[in-house]
């Protein structure tokens, strides 16, 4: 339950075999996007299903538009708020039909009050196409490599909460 206590835990992390990196922004560039964006989901389910990233964008841009127009809810405020352009970053609310939808199943590696059970190590994690959640963060990996404009690993001791993979 308290595993920040115990001064082992890095050190068990560290003992696994770490994922490979490849720098991959899942065609945002190459549809025309400059700049920084907070689209990590729409990168990593490009990545992962093997979709063009404007396909996913705009997929994902209705799905926001929708969300917020059925809904009175914080979330649906905040949409209407801020815009429901994938660049201002997607909710599980309304991301997870739309991974589910594309064949993928949603593996948790969490429980409550249980730590930290699975990290991003190569070893910890299947083969296969997965979109890897961790905190505040989407992340593709193909077969022990993170496909990713920056490596979200943070050498192995980050955790993982639960996993999108291809069936």
């Amino acid at each position: 339950m308290f595993g920040f206590l115990n001064p082992f835990t890095k050190i068990t992390a560290a003992q696994g075999r770490a994922l490979g990196f490849q720098f991959n922004d899942g065609g945002r560039e190459a549809a025309g996007f400059k700049g920084g964006a907070g689209d990590c989901v729409v990168r990593a389910i490009a990545i992962a299903a093997e979709l063009p990233y404007m396909q996913v964008y705009e997929d994902l841009r209705a799905a926001n538009a929708s969300y917020a127009d059925q809904r009175n809810d914080k979330l649906a405020r905040r949409l209407n708020a801020k815009g429901v352009s994938p660049r201002n970053g997607n909710h599980r609310n309304v991301f997870h039909g739309y991974i589910v939808s594309h064949g993928f199943e949603w593996v948790p590696t969490m429980k409550i009050g249980a730590g930290c059970q699975v990290h991003m190590l190569a070893n910890e994690l299947p083969a296969g196409r997965l979109i890897v959640k961790v905190s505040k963060h989407l992340a593709a990996v193909v077969d022990g490599i993170i496909h990713d404009t920056h490596n979200p690993s943070r050498g192995g001791s980050r955790c993982v909460y639960g996993y999108y993979i291809k069936r």
